[in-house]
């Protein structure tokens, strides 16, 4: 194999291909990325046996071939490399030679032969959105999903596409984030796309009006994104009615600053940390929001003029939970809706409802 390519190219690819990339593999070639050079293009890819990135750069290829890099020796040493002008060959032996100006190197490649092949499957349906949409969708949901994997199920979200509308769930039992948009597509599907995939999408999307092309199988899912593809196993289960647990009544609304609120939280939030999880304990009377945190390093206390439509109540939540509700809102201004105490608090935005966010309360202690 021999080649020559643009370090600004190989050095991208490569960070993006490598994050798939396990850190320490059962099998030495999965901590490696392949790399195959044929006609006008070289193919980088990664595959950690549930997650794979492929992705094609320009180069001139005098010799075609293929051979497996450790991805991190290899990245970092493209990263160093002096001159834009990089050539790559590897000899019979899988030694493999990387030139950029004066500097060269000599790494021990791995045969192509033990690289486990990419996924192919069969799609049942094909959907296309915008780059710039699909990235804010799972930006807004992605925080929910669980990372307790005794439920594998929702460890991933739920995409639903139906009369014309695209809606992510993602919910852990302490939250639940909700988005939804219309789409161009008459597509009707639903299925379960794994957290970590979609953080993989997230690194890769860009803010622009290019189409993004998932494609859906019955067991995996692929998102083509520019010249890369992500390839993904789809999680199998019954999701949670997550529409049930969405109260429809309600006792209390406040209209608020989203940015205004989260600084108040993240104020009382100092005084927690991994070892103390106190609740921020919320009191909403007519025209004053208080708030209140007591651990055993101290006491705070902060408001919020408001104005209540409604029950006044008192509730108690996780910071870092309400934090993330509110950090991933779309809007300058929400709208909090609250049916007692031990309800979850719905924060929406204050005008439509393109999106959901559930914070489950907290009981709070005698004290309060």
């Amino acid at each position: 194999m021999r080649f020559t390519c643009l370090k600004t190219d190989i050095a991208q690819a490569i960070v993006n291909v490598q994050r798939v990339v396990a850190a320490k593999a059962a099998l030495p070639v999965l901590e490696g990325v392949l790399i195959k050079a044929e006609n006008d293009s070289i193919c980088i890819s990664a595959y950690d046996l549930e997650i794979g990135i492929t992705t094609n750069i320009e180069a001139s290829v005098s010799m075609p071939g293929e051979v497996v890099l450790s991805a991190r020796l290899f990245s970092d040493i493209i990263r160093r490399l002096p001159e834009e002008i990089v050539s790559i060959e590897t000899d019979e032996r899988l030694i493999t030679y990387i030139k950029s100006g004066r500097t060269d190197y000599q790494i021990v490649g791995m045969s192509s032969v033990e690289f486990p092949d990419l996924p192919t499957f069969e799609k049942t349906d094909s959907v296309f959105i915008k780059a710039g949409l699909i990235k804010e969708m799972i930006r807004q949901t992605v925080f929910a999903v669980s990372d307790n994997s005794a439920k594998p199920i929702y460890t991933g979200s739920l995409f639903e596409i139906k009369n014309k509308k695209l809606r992510i769930v993602a919910i852990d039992g302490f939250r639940l984030a909700l988005r939804e948009e219309e789409i161009e597509s008459e597509v009707e599907n639903r299925f379960v796309v794994p957290g970590k995939t979609q953080k993989e999408v997230l690194n890769i999307l860009t803010d622009d009006d290019k189409n993004v092309e998932i494609n859906i199988g019955k067991r995996h899912i692929s998102f083509k994104i520019e010249n890369y593809e992500i390839i993904s196993r789809l999680i199998d289960g019954e999701f949670l009615d997550y529409d049930a647990t969405i109260p429809k009544t309600t006792k209390t609304e406040i209209i608020i600053n989203a940015r205004v609120f989260y600084d108040s939280v993240e104020r009382m939030a100092l005084l927690n940390n991994d070892r103390i999880k106190s609740p921020v304990k919320i009191s909403i009377f007519k025209d004053e929001m208080r708030l209140l945190c007591s651990t055993s390093v101290g006491k705070a206390n902060d408001s919020i003029k408001i104005s209540t439509i409604g029950d006044e109540v008192e509730i108690g939540f996780n910071n870092r939970f309400l934090m993330d509700a509110l950090k991933n809102t779309d809007t300058d201004e929400v709208k909090l809706v609250l049916n007692g105490p031990l309800s979850p608090m719905i924060v929406k935005p204050a005008q439509g409802d393109n999106y959901v966010m559930l914070v489950v309360p907290m009981r709070l202690n005698a004290e309060g």
